[in-house]
């Protein structure tokens, strides 16, 4: 009996991990059937080695599923059939795994060394004893078959039970394997969507109320926490070039001082701000729908490969053009390799221009998004790394740090121009606006004692917006500028700024509108914004 109470305190320690409430008690039930052949009589020398090892893989099983999921739950709040889990692993492919386990490949060999661990402790465990098959097995007692036999019936009770039977190791895992690859399906067969969105625009009629020429150039970065940023205050040299411009542009240039992602992934970000807020409602607008049929030529350049954005969003524009063709985030492909393609955009004859420009901006592997040897923050003792050491953050996250500034820097210098050419060489009379945010922010040491996503802490929301025009207009004032603001209403104010009117505006999502009023989105994290709170403080 002994190695089944060994094996039962083992799978119980796993399940916890990983899990809480009654599936817990769910869990440990679908586990029972091994515990009780452990503890039942075997006769063949063969069948007691095919039992060990039969035992030792399912134990394995559970715990690699506790150790993913308790991962999962501390790092981002979510749970592996989460839409932002979910939606990551549709949208990665092997190399951005690859340089994801780079970045945490502590995490990963620890989860690894206790997983392994854990096979050798059961297969020690569950070793047979020395005077095994030396004599005859005794049959069961009469309490050990009754046991059997009512544990048997649990036992079939939970498998007949769906919501129990799915979460078994064996059966959740490769059903997620089948989600991701139906989703990913989706977004390959996207064609019939595009067109429906196209028709709604269509349908509703936005009409331009601008008069000649007119360009805006949107610029979405990936990953920037606006608190790493010299132009916000930050102590380090991170942003010098755009600093300078909102020193010598300062009635031009409105950066909002309060601006916050309503999500903490690339996807759910880009839907929510092409999609006015609302990309999941019946009539769902899209922004890019809606500037194409007002008489605008659009623009999509990116230094992403991502099946996902490519299928819903870019191939909307008139023209798409994706600098990088490595799959995934995990590129070295740098940002400013789309600066030559602003720029021919910018020259093209088109009346109206509405260019988008999608950056890897820091994304994670941050010292893959900055020339190599160029981090002059490299091991550099100042006052961000006091503090971080202070905060008693590890060596790794500090380094990380480093590598993030450098990261932000290139950034400074690949935004600043695009904002530098877009200044440049106006048609007379020629309206021009450029708009600048990022997707979400990231958390680098800032909340917590980690580098990577972060829908847990005000760090994974922190981003900066940055508005130019080169027309007068009354928002370029401090009280604007002090206004909270949410990228999933961004849609509104760039809608503004083309200059589009159409029946069911929402003026008062219009962070430039002197009608705008501000609703605190609903974040998982707790902090003060234009005297509301955001969200909910997180139980951990």
């Amino acid at each position: 009996m002994l190695p089944s109470a060994a094996l039962l305190a083992i799978a119980t320690f796993f399940i916890i991990l990983g899990h809480d409430g009654r599936r817990v008690a769910q869990l440990l039930v679908l586990f029972l059937p091994a515990v009780l052949w452990m503890a039942w009589p075997v006769r063949t020398a063969g069948m007691r080695q095919l039992r060990r090892v039969a035992v030792v893989l399912l134990t394995l099983a559970f715990a690699a599923d506790g150790m993913v999921r308790a991962y999962l739950t501390e790092t981002y709040q979510s749970a592996p059939d989460s839409a932002t889990v979910l939606g990551a692993l549709a949208n990665t492919n092997a190399r951005e795994m690859a340089e994801y386990m780079g970045m945490h490949w502590h995490t990963a060999l620890l989860g690894l060394a206790m997983v392994l661990g854990t096979g050798a402790l059961v297969w020690r465990t569950t070793a047979p004893a020395d005077h095994a098959g030396s004599g005859p097995v005794r049959p069961p007692a009469r309490w050990q078959t009754i046991t059997l036999a009512v544990a048997l019936v649990i036992c079939s009770v939970a498998w007949v039970s769906k919501p129990w039977r799915r979460l078994h190791p064996l059966l959740y895992w490769p059903q997620l394997a089948q989600s991701v690859t139906a989703l990913q399906a989706q977004w390959h067969d996207q064609d019939e969507r595009r067109a429906q969105l196209l028709q709604r625009a269509q349908a509703l009629a936005p009409q331009m109320t601008l008069s000649g020429p007119s360009t805006v150039v949107l610029v979405i970065a990936d990953s920037i926490n606006r608190d790493d940023m010299q132009l916000y205050g930050y102590s380090r040299a991170t942003t010098p070039r755009l600093l300078d411009m909102q020193r010598r542009h300062p009635e031009e240039m409105l950066v909002l001082r309060n601006a916050w992602s309503a999500d903490a992934s690339t996807l759910p970000s880009l839907n929510n701000l092409f999609g006015f807020g609302e990309p999941d409602a019946a009539q769902a607008q899209h922004l890019i729908a809606m500037a194409r049929t007002a008489g605008y030529k659009v623009w999509w350049m990116s230094n992403h490969d991502d099946i996902a954005v490519e299928q819903q969003h870019a191939r909307l524009a008139n023209v798409v053009d994706m600098v990088n063709r490595t799959p995934g985030r995990a590129s070295a492909s740098l940002d400013g390799e789309l600066l030559d393609c602003i720029q021919e955009a910018l020259a093209d004859p088109a009346e109206r221009k509405f260019i988008i420009v999608h950056l890897l901006g820091a994304h994670p592997h941050y010292r893959l998004r900055f020339p190599k040897g160029e981090n002059p923050f490299d091991d550099e003792v100042d006052s961000v790394e006091t503090q971080m050491v202070t905060q008693q953050r590890s060596a790794l996250v500090r380094r990380h740090r480093q590598e993030y500034d450098a990261a932000l820097l290139y950034h400074d210098f690949v935004v600043a121009e695009s904002l530098r050419v877009t200044q440049l060489d106006a048609k007379a009379q020629e309206r021009r606006a450029w708009v600048y945010l990022s997707d979400h922010g990231q958390e680098v040491g800032h909340g917590e004692n980690r580098a990577g996503h972060s829908p847990g802490t005000e760090a994974g929301y922190r981003i900066p917006t940055i508005v130019w025009t080169n027309h007068s207009r009354p928002a370029a004032s401090a009280n604007v500028a002090q206004r909270p603001f949410r990228a999933d209403w961004a849609g509104w104010t760039v809608a503004d700024i083309l200059g589009l009117d159409w029946q069911g505006e929402m003026p008062e999502r219009n962070v430039l509108h002197p009608q705008y009023r501000w609703q605190p989105p609903n974040l998982p994290v707790h902090a003060l914004v234009g005297g509301c709170w955001l969200g909910r403080q997180l139980s951990r």
